[in-house]
C-alpha cells in the first residue's frame, strides 16, 4: 500500500526516532569524530586514526563497548569514559542530520492533510532530545509531539501509546506506528494499532 492510502486512512501517525527518522550512524560517526578531536587535545593522540578506528570497529561490530575496544587500540585512558558518554547528551554536531529522503515526504503530506505526528521515543530522553534539536526539521518541528517511553515504560510496553490514545482523544484504527525493530511492532501489536516497517518506506 502507498503511504497516500495511509494519508486517507489514517488521522494520527506514530514515529520512532533512530534509523527511522534519520540513520542513526550519522550521529554516532560525528561523536566519534568530535571525540577524536577531544582525545587528540587532552593525550596528543591523533584523532584521524581514532576516528578510522571506531568507524572500523563500528561498521564490523557495531556501537556496543566501542569506547572499550577503542580504548584498548589506541591506549586511551578510562578517566575518558565519563566525556565520551557526556559527548553524547551534550554534542554540538559539525554537521545537522539529516531526515530520510522519503520519510520527509511523508512528514510532508502528513502536514499538508492536516493530520497528527507523534514521535515515540525509547532511550535516554536527554540524548534523544539532543538528536532532536540537531535533526534538520525542514520547518516540520512545531508539527511534532513528543513523547519519551522512558517517562512511562519502555517499548514492547504499550504504555506510552495507550497514553497519546487518551490523552489525544485518538482511535485505534485511525493511528499508523512507524517503527524499525521488534520491539517497536510488539508495542503497536499491543495496543491494536496497524504497523509499518519504515524499511518499506526506503526501498528504491
Amino acid at each position: 500500500m502507498a503511504f497516500e492510502q495511509y494519508l486517507k486512512e489514517k488521522n494520527a501517525f506514530v514515529f520512532e526516532l533512530d534509523d527511522v527518522i534519520y540513520p542513526h550512524k550519522d550521529y554516532l560517526l560525528q561523536v566519534y569524530y568530535l571525540f577524536g578531536q577531544f582525545i587528540e587535545y587532552a593525550e596528543q593522540i591523533n584523532a584521524t586514526e581514532i576516528v578510522a578506528g571506531m568507524q572500523d570497529i563500528y561498521n564490523a561490530e557495531g556501537a556496543e563497548n566501542i569506547f572499550e575496544k577503542a580504548a584498548a587500540k589506541f591506549g586511551i585512558p578510562e578517566k575518558y569514559k565519563v566525556n565520551f558518554d557526556l559527548l553524547f547528551l551534550s554534542a554540538r554536531l559539525p554537521l545537522k542530520l539529516l531526515i530520510f529522503n522519503e520519510v520527509l515526504s511523508l512528514l510532508q503530506a502528513i502536514v499538508v492533510e492536516r493530520k497528527q505526528i507523534f514521535l515515540l521515543i525509547d532511550g535516554d530522553p536527554g540524548m534523544q532530545l539532543n538528536k532532536i534539536k540537531q535533526i534538520e526539521w525542514n520547518g516540520l518541528e512545531k508539527y511534532l509531539i513528543v513523547y519519551f517511553t522512558a517517562e512511562t515504560s519502555p517499548k514492547p510496553s504499550n504504555e506510552s501509546l495507550m497514553q497519546i490514545l487518551e490523552k489525544h482523544n485518538l482511535e485505534r484504527d485511525k493511528m499508523l506506528m512507524i517503527g524499525k525493530n521488534e520491539n517497536d511492532e510488539l508495542c503497536a501489536n499491543n495496543s491494536g494499532i496497524q504497523f509499518l516497517q519504515v524499511d518499506k518506506l526506503l526501498l528504491p
